[in-house]
């Protein structure tokens, strides 16, 4: 599905824009499974410091409606298009990941990129743990995307290759003290699209959800691929970032 420039291009900055991927029917049982959890679990029901962002609806993330965005849609065959056939573990959970508008009259704020697996003490991580617990992003937009500051997942391209360099240099237990703070290559991207677009992005890109200055929620759900040896290799794929990619790998030699 996916050709050998879409893997170059995967290749060089980090992640990558499919349009069309899910379909609008699967889009709408999604929005409409989230809505409701919004308007009545989560008023009424929802245990206040596990219905927070980042874990909006998080009765949600093992159904069906949402693990069938990525296992029974392209997705999954995009994902082996980068690591490789029979590769793939199959999604069981899935962030949903909503953006809502800010104060009436604020500006966008500048995105702050991460890498994710970082403890901090209150994402129910300790604070000088971090883990590498997946292979690529697989992010799904429910609901249009259409300009900057929509609350865009946003991307820093190339950062990905850049860690690598750095943690061959100073390690990956630099990780422990937290983001390093660094000058990236490349500004950052504030990635558009509409409804059952999908995005995947490298584990190792720096990332965050952008500032949302427009009236509406952005939704998206969020999948954590694994490769089958993602446990196996797992603080190795730091510096040895194709590793799980030989797709790729073959893409580019």
């Amino acid at each position: 599905m996916l050709t050998q420039s879409q893997k170059k291009e995967f290749h060089q900055n980090g992640f990558l824009k499919v349009a069309g991927v899910v379909p609008q029917l699967m889009v709408d049982a999604a929005r409409k499974s989230i809505n409701h959890s919004i308007g009545s679990i989560g008023k009424h029901q929802a245990d206040k410091e596990k219905y927070l962002a980042p874990a909006f609806c998080s009765e949600l993330k093992g159904e069906l409606t949402l693990t069938d965005l990525f296992n029974r849609t392209p997705v999954m065959q995009i994902a082996e298009d980068l690591m490789g056939s029979n590769n793939v573990m199959p999604c069981s959970g899935a962030q949903i990941a909503l953006r809502f508008p800010s104060q009436l009259g604020s500006e966008a704020t500048k995105p702050r990129g991460h890498l994710d697996g970082l403890g901090n003490g209150s994402n129910s991580m300790a604070k000088g743990v971090y883990r590498r617990g997946f292979t690529i992003f697989a992010i799904v937009y429910l609901s249009d995307v259409p300009d900057e500051n929509f609350g865009n997942f946003t991307v820093w391209p190339k950062s990905h290759s850049f860690f690598e360099d750095y943690f061959k240099k100073e390690g990956h237990q630099m990780l422990a003290n937290g983001m390093p703070q660094l000058d990236l290559p490349c500004k950052a991207v504030q990635v558009t699209g509409v409804a059952g677009d999908l995005i995947v992005a490298h584990h190792q890109a720096v990332h965050c959800g952008g500032p949302n200055i427009s009236p509406d929620v952005r939704y998206a759900v969020i999948a954590r691929l694994q490769h089958i040896e993602c446990a196996q290799n797992g603080y190795e794929a730091y510096t040895d970032i194709w590793r799980e990619f030989p797709a790729v790998r073959h893409a580019i030699a």
